[in-house]
């Protein structure tokens, strides 16, 4: 048993000593392990530190590359332009007339955008390729300008007759469309490539100035024959003939006007952006209007000069202006200014003629130095009467006219009133002032004519009369007009006194004749004439009731009164009368003398026991003479 057990144990122990040998070895290895470890990490060190320098430069020499590689990239770009401009110079230097429009604003599209890429690089390097291009820029830019104004020429070359079209009430012709979408497309570019070239302040584009040179032009051609016929029209044939509405050629040159005026404003609508309507619009027509102005200041010194009578060409000229100007404004608002500048000095000529006129009427009435022997109406009442009716057909204007004056204005020389431009309005404001001035002008006729007719007429029948006379035809030609229902609060509240004032002069005369007819009752006595009314009978009973100093009185009452009254008759016969005048004064006369005659006749006329030697008139006889006085 001891045997096996030992050899066990020798195996065990040969074992351990294999393993602490394996142990030792291993122990050995390792150790050189670590000393090549640490040989290693020696070598490590000094290789890193012999690579960091080599390392650094090489990630400079990378961002090198990769900078030129830019720069490269810069300089190509920078060289693209100049690549470009040289192609681009020769399309341009072609000229338009050899190139295709759409391929040479393609061309001068891309210089455009060439060049504003190179003065982005602000490099004076790229000073003179910048100056260069401009300068081919222009050149492009001047031959599109050029292209510009020849088919604006084009356009223009044959001027219209506005006449035509006004009478016939047609549109005006405008651009054909071809030549617009020409136009835009070129003003479109000229327009986005002027920034490039131009100065800063500088905000007329060249298409601008040259539609509104050119279209301006062909405007204002147009438009000359219309002005000289507003000129020639308002020469006068007779010196004292009062304007006639219409008679001048200014309402058809306004209409030309604003014919033109409309047809262009489309024409600028479909060429120019909708921000330079306004600007482009007011050039065009700037003008047109000037020649306009021209024309009014003409008129002006015209109508100054025969203010009397054309007054009234002033106001049809200030109402066909105004008119234009505010229905011109809903479209094209830079006209509206302009329009009524050029009417002002007729406006202000118009504004003195309200008072000039009441100044005339005046002053006619007080230069006379006789007034007619028949009682006759003056021709200053006509006058003055044709000037309210022909006002009546300018109610817009002069009440304008009227209101910058301001309610009773225009009885004073040195009032101007508003200078502004008031709107016209015939409204009841401003056929209340018409009335006023009306009135007062009227007023001023009569009241003058009453003075007059005192200091020259010692008969005041004849004064009646007279005044009777001009007063008729006041009335007449206010209700045989459109003053009639201006003025009828006048003729109630003013012109009727005056009908009574004159009538009352008039009768005056009959007041002598009409005392014949009155006689004297003694109511004590015992044995007074009998009141009746009854017949002959009782003008015998009355006559023979009487003394024979009353006898003898009312003989001379009779005999008075024939002589009066055919005295009166013939009077009556030889004055003129207008025919409203003597049918009412007839019947005034016949009113008062045919009651008191009856009543006297049936009283007395028994005192010549019907021998006619006093009583020359009976009843019916007297009443026929009476009626023949109207």
């Amino acid at each position: 048993m001891v045997g096996p057990r030992k050899g066990a144990f020798a195996e065990e122990a040969a074992e351990v000593e294999v393993l602490e040998a394996n142990i030792e070895k291993m122990k050995s290895l390792t150790k050189k392990i670590q000393a090549s470890r640490n040989r290693l990490e020696t070598s490590g060190k000094a290789m890193n530190e012999a690579m960091a320098p080599i390392y650094g430069n090489t990630a400079k020499l990378q961002t090198t590359n990769r900078n030129i590689d830019r720069i490269l990239d810069a300089i190509d770009k920078l060289r693209a332009p100049l690549d470009q401009s040289n192609r681009e110079d020769r399309i341009i230097n072609k000229g338009l007339r050899n190139v295709d429009l759409q391929d040479y604003i393609a061309s001068l599209g891309r210089t455009s955008q060439s060049l504003a890429e190179l003065k982005r690089t602000n490099m004076r390097a790229n000073q003179q390729a910048v100056a260069d291009m401009s300068a081919l820029l222009k050149r492009g830019l001047r031959e599109l300008e050029d292209a510009f104004r020849d088919i604006l020429r084009e356009s223009c070359r044959q001027t219209v007759v506005p006449l035509e079209y006004v009478m016939k009430n047609n549109p005006f012709p405008t651009i054909p469309q071809e030549q617009l979408s020409t136009l835009r497309l070129i003003n479109t570019h000229i327009s986005n490539s002027f920034a490039q070239i131009s100065q800063p302040d500088v905000r007329e584009t060249p298409t601008q100035k040259i539609y509104a040179e050119v279209r301006g032009e062909y405007m204002t051609r147009s438009l000359q024959d219309l002005a000289a016929a507003s000129i020639n029209t308002a020469k006068k044939v007779t010196a004292d003939a009062i304007y006639r509405k219409g008679t001048n050629g200014i309402g058809i040159y306004a209409q030309g006007m604003e014919g033109l005026f409309v047809a262009e404003y489309d024409n600028i609508t479909n060429i120019f952006p909708r921000d330079e309507w306004t600007i482009v619009c007011g050039a065009t027509c700037a003008a047109p209007l000037a020649d306009f102005t021209k024309t009014l200041r003409e008129l002006n010194g015209h109508i100054q000069r025969n203010l009397m009578t054309d007054c009234f060409l002033g106001y049809e000229i200030v109402d066909i202006a105004s008119k234009l100007s505010m229905r011109l404004e809903q479209r094209m608002s830079a006209l509206r200014r302009p329009i009524q500048d050029s009417i002002k000095p007729i406006r202000e000529t118009s504004k003195a003629s309200m008072n000039k006129l009441l100044e005339d009427t005046r002053a006619r009435i007080q230069t006379l130095v006789a007034l007619p022997m028949d009682g006759a109406a003056v021709p200053v009442t006509t006058t003055t009467m044709t000037r309210l009716q022909e006002m009546t057909n300018y109610l817009s204007p002069i009440s304008s006219i009227l209101a910058s004056l301001g309610d009773g204005g225009w009885k004073s020389t040195t009032n101007t009133g508003s200078s502004s431009s008031l709107p016209l309005d015939v409204g009841p404001d401003g056929q209340r002032l018409f009335e006023h001035y009306a009135s007062d002008t009227i007023e001023t006729l009569l009241q003058n004519l009453d003075g007059k007719s005192r200091a020259l007429m010692k008969n005041k029948s004849l004064q009646g009369v007279f005044l009777s006379n001009n007063a008729a035809i006041v009335e007449r030609m206010i209700r045989s007009s459109e003053l009639a229902p201006l003025m009828e609060d006048y003729m109630q509240k003013k012109l009727e006194p005056w009908k009574k004032k004159a009538s009352s002069w008039y009768l005056e005369a009959w007041r002598e004749p009409s005392g014949y007819l009155l006689d004297v009752q003694y109511t004590n006595r015992k044995e007074r004439p009998q009141s009746s009314t009854a017949g002959s009978a009782d003008s015998v009973a009355i006559v023979k009731a009487l003394g024979s100093k009353d006898k003898d009185a009312i003989k001379e009452k009779f005999k008075s009164f024939n002589t009066s009254f055919e005295e009166l008759l013939q009077r009556h016969k030889s004055y003129k009368m207008e025919r409203e005048v003597r049918g009412h004064l007839g019947k005034e006369v016949q009113n008062i003398m045919e009651p008191l005659y009856s009543r006297f006749w049936d009283r007395y006329h028994e005192i010549d026991k019907g021998k006619g030697k006093y009583v020359k008139y009976s009843k019916v006889e007297l009443g026929q003479a009476l009626s023949g006085l109207s």
